[in-house]
């Protein structure tokens, strides 16, 4: 018999092993850790089996997991019967179940690894998705009842671990809301046990600590939802806040019912193998400085002649296409195709300039349809320096959507609200 005070949130957590999957998400203390720690050495006990608790660096684990889970079997009075050893870690139980640690900065070392029936990925959002995949190739055992527990601290929502267990926009798959997740703390489906904590759950927390992680709101707000409340989101300065995503058929209906004043733009950015060929059209309301992005061609490794085919609908209309002037021979081959299209101006200092005046709209809105810019832009943040400090024309990914937006936008000029003659005109409806 043994006795162990827990934290209530984790009382059902503890012993419910009827999912494949377990993903526990949360902010900073809320002892998620602790609890997949004392269930793992719980289990193990209990039955037979191999345990394989991996972080992405394989160093890492002996002041974290190898040193919590120690911790927990010296605090239960079980370490004159389970060995914990150091070189090579692992923790042996006398029924012959065993603890082995792993990192996926060694890759090599996986594969020659048998019968796991059991694995944790503490601190999963640092570990790549092909890592987590090659993981569930080793998750294997003639008999035993298949578990991967993963449990980490929310970070952007553009990493895989929740795009594959919440929502990916770009291939427009919803595996679970985690809004609803926030709400009901958890949630089973899909094979998968969800659970949610913060701080307030974790009884022995000293309230000093809880008040220093109130003070982030004041401060670092990205930090303060990651480590106070434990939610996902876009990390970072949002380079567009003042994007919005509208539904295809009202952006439509709006664009023709105002057609007369209304300006038409269309741009493109040229790529093939690792970036991409975007073409964008844009509507620019320039009364109310609304600028609505209702059309998006995005593909890459296609060749400037299939690219033409695809795109033929602009050679029928004539319209004017804006295009990455670095690319003279490709703007040229689509000239002499019958497409009606220019180099955009480039110069020193033109992505901040184009940047700058993207900024300028007090709304961007953009159409459900156009699926790969809302996934550029909708969570671009701006890249930091070692100092901490936004670089202006650098971005968290090379958004080629945005570089398409830039072109189409070449010379015309959207008025600054900080210069005054611009501020004089906006007030007369200029």
């Amino acid at each position: 018999m043994m006795e162990k005070e827990i934290n209530p949130r984790f009382d059902d957590f503890l012993f419910d092993w009827s999912t494949k999957f377990q993903f526990l998400v949360g902010g900073y203390g809320s002892s998620k850790s602790y609890h997949v720690a004392l269930k793992l050495i719980l289990k193990l006990l209990q039955e037979r089996r191999t345990a394989l608790v991996v972080r992405e660096v394989y160093d890492t684990h002996r002041d974290s997991t190898l040193s919590l889970l120690e911790e927990i079997i010296i605090d239960l009075g079980l370490d004159g019967r389970v060995k914990c050893l150091s070189s090579p870690m692992q923790i042996r139980f006398p029924n012959g179940s065993k603890i082995i640690f792993k990192g996926m900065d060694k890759p090599q070392k996986l594969k020659s690894i048998n019968n796991i029936s059991i694995v944790w990925l503490e601190e999963c959002s640092e570990i790549k998705y092909a890592g987590f995949k090659e993981l569930l190739g080793r998750l294997r055992h003639p008999t035993l009842k298949l578990h991967m527990i993963l449990s980490t601290n929310p970070i952007g929502t553009d990493n895989w671990s929740y795009k594959h267990f919440f929502k990916d926009d770009l291939n427009k798959r919803l595996t679970l809301d985690d809004e609803l997740l926030y709400k009901q703390k958890t949630i089973i489906t899909n094979d998968t046990y969800y659970h949610h904590s913060t701080a307030d759950d974790n009884l022995f927390l000293p309230e000093s600590y809880i008040a220093q992680l109130d003070e982030l709101k004041d401060y670092d707000p990205d930090l303060y939802r990651v480590a106070r409340l434990g939610r996902f989101g876009v990390n970072g300065v949002k380079v567009l806040p003042q994007f919005e995503v509208m539904p295809h058929d009202k952006m439509m209906e709006f664009i023709e019912s105002k057609r007369p004043f209304l300006t038409f733009r269309a741009g493109m950015d040229f790529g093939f193998e690792d970036s991409y060929n975007a073409l964008i059209r844009v509507v620019i309301d320039k009364q109310h400085k609304h600028l609505y992005i209702y059309y998006e061609y995005y593909k890459n490794k296609m060749t400037d002649d299939k690219t033409a085919i695809e795109i033929a609908e602009f050679k029928e209309t004539k319209e004017r296409i804006r295009a990455d002037s670095a690319e003279p021979k490709t703007i040229e081959f689509y000239r002499q195709q019958g497409f009606n299209m220019v180099g955009a101006l480039k110069f020193q200092g033109s992505r901040l300039q184009y940047t700058k005046k993207v900024k300028r709209f007090k709304k961007i809105f953009c159409s459900d349809e156009c699926t790969n810019t809302i996934f550029e832009l909708q969570p671009l943040t701006y890249k930091k320096n070692k100092n901490d400090e936004i670089i202006p024309d650098e971005f968290s990914i090379d958004p080629h959507t945005l570089s398409a937006i830039w072109y189409a936008l070449d010379d015309y000029e959207v008025s600054d609200l900080k210069n005054p003659i611009d501020r004089y005109k906006n007030l007369l409806g200029k």
